[in-house]
């Protein structure tokens, strides 16, 4: 169905678009709080009391904030998704074994070859695995966002064609939402697996 195609198509970029910001946010956050006891205590609690807070509840604020609908669903799934990335980000930092730090230290590694040539490529799997489950978060998240926006989207379609009392789009959609959301948690789990394979 064409109409659903541009639906899926508009969600997609909602989703990648908050994903990649929560991304870009996440693992440098992830990787401070993992790397530093005092970032830890700093930020750490707030993270907890952060992540369990309802996607619907951000929506208000991204309304306010960016004054568009399509925005604060970006927003929602931006501050949503970001949590499992960093939590696994800064375990996978505070895990690195304190032999690998004694061998940096041994051989002089500047903080930007420890960085990229130690903490990083330990810490690339629990990376990976926290995009797994944020790319998740960001597909569960757009749907209500969407219901909630209107205009454009899966999740629009979803709610659009429940009010036009048709069922069968409805289970049509939410088929191809499974569908989808099957394809991309696939996507990341070969990622991990390959990265995994590789170190």
């Amino acid at each position: 169905d064409k109409g659903i195609g541009l639906q899926l198509g508009s969600s997609l970029v909602r989703v990648f678009s908050g994903f990649i910001m929560g991304a870009i946010v996440a693992i440098p956050m992830g990787i401070l709080i993992g790397a530093s006891s005092f970032c830890k205590k700093m930020f750490y609690p707030l993270v907890q009391v952060l992540k369990p807070v309802s996607p619907l509840a951000w929506f208000p604020i991204g309304l306010v904030a960016f004054q568009s609908a399509s925005s604060a669903t970006v927003f929602i799934i931006f501050i949503t998704s970001l949590w499992p990335t960093l939590i696994n980000t800064s375990f996978g930092v505070a895990s690195l074994p304190d032999d690998h730090k004694n061998v940096a230290k041994a051989f002089g590694f500047s903080r930007w070859k420890y960085l990229t040539k130690v903490l990083l490529p330990y810490s690339l799997p629990h990376i990976i695995t926290g995009l797994r489950l944020s790319i998740g978060v960001a597909w569960l998240v757009i749907v209500a966002g969407e219901m909630l926006s209107g205009g454009l989207g899966i999740g629009f379609f979803v709610w659009d064609s429940w009010n036009a009392l048709s069922l069968e789009r409805v289970i049509s959609a939410i088929l191809i939402i499974g569908l989808v959301g099957l394809i991309l948690d696939r996507g990341f789990s070969w990622l991990e697996k390959k990265v995994t394979f590789s170190i």
